[in-house]
């Protein structure tokens, strides 16, 4: 009997691992797709950037 309530009692740690290791791959995952956004909008900022360069010095 101690046998079976050590084995039910690793399981249960188990999925408790496997729930916070979930728990952390979500978080993972919305913090990359945070910066993937925070990355678009600083190419687009860097890209108006470079145009206004461009034309500043074809003006010049």
């Amino acid at each position: 009997m101690v046998f079976c309530m050590f084995f039910s009692e690793k399981a249960q740690i188990s999925i408790e691992m496997i729930i916070v290791l979930a728990a952390l791959v979500a978080i993972v995952l919305l913090l990359v797709s945070q910066l993937q956004k925070t990355a678009e909008s600083g190419t687009k900022v860097f890209d108006k950037k470079t145009e206004d360069i461009f034309k500043e010095i074809d003006d010049i």
